[in-house]
This record gives structure tokens, sequence and C-alpha cells, in this order.
């Protein structure tokens, strides 16, 4: 096997452990909803210590539904992945043919 394809594998296990050790290991267990995100968990704690806070100022779009704020949110995933996948692609592209430049000029 090549290194690079060892390499790989690695690091998708690593990811796999990471996803997966969270659950393994009962993180959240006894709590309401174990894994909810940051905000919700410190708009929790701000009301807790401060009943009478209020926010500075409100969000500019509220989804009406908590399917669409999760489907809003794979989006930008999804398009923030694209534009990495892009780039690196761009990157890559480039070097490899400047590379065949490269050596053509040195062939000549």
């Amino acid at each position: 096997m090549k290194r690079g394809t060892v390499v790989n594998l690695l690091i998708v296990l690593v990811v796999v452990a990471l996803a997966v050790a969270p659950l393994a290991m009962g993180a959240g267990d006894g709590k309401e909803e174990p894994f909810a995100g940051a905000d919700g968990q410190a708009e929790t704690a701000i009301t807790e210590n401060d009943p009478g806070y209020e926010p500075w100022f409100a969000p500019l779009y509220e989804p009406p539904s908590g399917e669409i704020e999760s489907a809003l949110f794979a989006l930008q995933a999804a398009l923030g992945a694209g534009v990495l996948g892009y780039y690196f692609g761009v990157v890559r592209t480039r070097r490899r043919l400047a590379a065949e430049v490269t050596a053509r000029q040195g062939d000549d």
C-alpha cells in the first residue's frame, strides 16, 4: 500500500474515532438535550445566571422551525466545503502544471 493511502486511512480512522468517542463515553448522559449547540447552552446559562438579561440585538431572520434551521446550517456547511475543495483543487492543479512545465523546460 502506498504511504499516502495509509495516511489517508489513518486520518479517516481518527475522524471516525473523534465522532464516536463522545457517544461511547456517555457524554451528555443525564442532560435534556445532550448534544445541543453552544448557542442554546449559552442562552440557558445566561438565563439561569441573570433572568432579567435583555439581548443586545435580534436575529435578522428566524427560521420557522428547527428543521429549516438545520437545513440552512447544512447548506452553509456544504457551500463552505465546496469552496475549500475548489480552492485546494486549484492549488494542486497549479502546482502539478508548474511541475510539468519545469520538467519540459529541463528536457529542452
